[in-house]
């Protein structure tokens, strides 16, 4: 038993003395300054950009409808075809149209011929007739005014009796009143009737005129025509089927120029201008397109609170097609030579806020309330709380205290050691030329690892 206890005392005295040591190595391990990567504070240019979603539009859409209801007789123009103003798209049935207009013009000579007849034969006669019936009524008036004078005088005389002085009376008051009667019809022919039936036989004409021009606008309208420049876009109809009035028979799109119309926020929409330069995102475009913004609405929507944007763009070869989804960036306002950090530099403050960690030169950190500005992709910017060429925490800050040591790791260092095993092959290469014993004396030389 005094051997065993003999025997142990040197194994429990090396445990005393490794004990201490042991304490110090993890005190050391503890106090081991946390590795952080940094990158420095730039200066660069950052846009403030506002984002929205929607859907791009022709520049210009309008619908062609028929005028009239007719079957189709023939097409002229089918979908992805481009028209221009005026170009012949379609042929509608019209022979009941065209038989109507021929009456309508029949209808007119007849008017006209009236009219020539009113104002040349029918409206002389009847002045001609009052005329000569004015002259024989004031000489029947004359008359009796003679033979009425001539019997007053002789019974004067007392060679005629009273009674035949009476009955003259009587004939010329008779006369007389023919004789104004008929000076009124001759001027009532004169002034009131030739005006009206003149009037009367040039509305009839105006009438047959109208009628005959409307005629003829039906038939014309059995031609339906492009009213712009552009591309078929929709045509539903086959020949044969009935066209009616109301319904489109051509859709009828101008994508020389494509307008995206995207819905902003409303709190964003306060900064978009007219004339703004934007970049839109378009559903099956590898490319950005560029545009500017022509239509801020003055409204806001009611049921997703966001306000539409116009942007327009060019569309060179009709690439871009109306209807395919689009996100458009705005470019609202743009800061030049501004410091900026990474995205991935921002941490929260102990008291609210935002942080980032700058590290001074001994390696020790330094955290500091910033204020942030604008966000671009990766970048934003810092409008107080640290300078350009500081060096700021991107990588393993959190955690780390206020002064607190700090080790930087450099990522260059990794891709150097990258880059030696591309050598290897050069070393073995050498290993063949030299003598195994060479290598085996070499290998013994090296230290053994523990």
């Amino acid at each position: 038993m005094q051997k065993i206890k003999y025997g142990l005392l040197p194994f429990v005295a090396a445990c005393v003395l490794v004990a201490p040591s042991c304490g110090k190595k993890e005190e050391k391990e503890a106090e081991a300054p946390a590795p952080v990567q940094v990158t420095a504070v730039t200066q660069d240019t950052v846009r403030r950009i506002v984002a929205g979603d929607g859907a791009l539009f022709p520049l210009d859409q309008q619908n062609v409808m028929p005028k009239v209801t007719a079957p189709v007789a023939k097409f002229h123009a089918n979908r992805g075809d481009h028209v221009k103003t005026g170009q012949l798209l379609a042929e509608l049935e019209h022979k009941d149209l065209t038989a109507q207009a021929a009456e309508s013009k029949g209808a007119l000579d007849q008017a006209e011929s009236n009219l020539r007849s009113t104002q040349g034969a029918s409206i002389p006669e009847a002045v001609v007739k009052a005329q000569t019936d004015l002259d024989a009524a004031r000489q029947t008036m004359e008359a009796a005014k003679r033979l009425l004078d001539s019997r007053e005088q002789l019974f004067k005389e007392g060679a005629l009796p009273r009674r035949q002085v009476d009955e003259q009376q009587v004939n010329y008051v008779q006369a007389n009143s023919a004789f104004l009667s008929a000076q009124e019809h001759l001027r009532a022919l004169q002034a009131v009737s030739k005006d009206e039936q003149v009037k009367t036989a040039a509305a009839q004409v105006a009438s047959a005129k109208s009628h005959l021009e409307s005629m003829v606008a039906q038939v014309d309208y059995s031609e339906v025509r492009s009213p712009m420049n552009g591309v078929v876009a929709d045509r539903p109809l086959y020949a044969g089927d009935l066209a009616s009035t109301g319904i489109p028979l051509f859709v009828i799109m101008d994508i020389s120029r494509v307008v995206a119309r995207v819905n902003v926020p409303q709190a964003e929409a306060t900064a978009v201008r007219i004339g703004q330069p934007a970049e839109l995102n378009i559903t099956g475009v590898d490319q950005p397109v560029q545009g500017k913004v022509t239509v801020v609405s003055p409204a806001t929507d009611a049921n997703t609170t966001t306000v539409q944007v116009w942007i327009q763009c060019d569309n060179p070869g009709e690439v871009l097609k109306p209807g395919a989804a689009v996100h458009a960036k705005i470019v609202v306002q743009i800061f030049k030579t501004t410091p900026v950090v990474p995205a991935a530099a921002i941490l929260p403050g102990e008291e609210g806020g935002t942080a980032v960690l700058v590290i001074s030169s001994d390696s020790v950190a330094h955290r500091r309330l910033v204020r942030l500005g604008v966000r671009e992709g990766n970048k934003i910017q810092i409008e107080s709380g640290v300078n350009p060429g500081e060096d700021v925490v991107i990588v393993g800050g959190l955690g780390v205290d206020d002064k607190q040591k700090v080790k930087i790791i450099d990522t260059t260092v990794k891709e150097a050691e990258d880059e030696v095993p591309d050598a290897e092959p050069d070393a073995s290469k050498a290993g063949k030329d030299q003598k195994p014993g060479s290598n085996q004396k070499k290998d013994e030389a090296k230290p053994k690892a523990k």
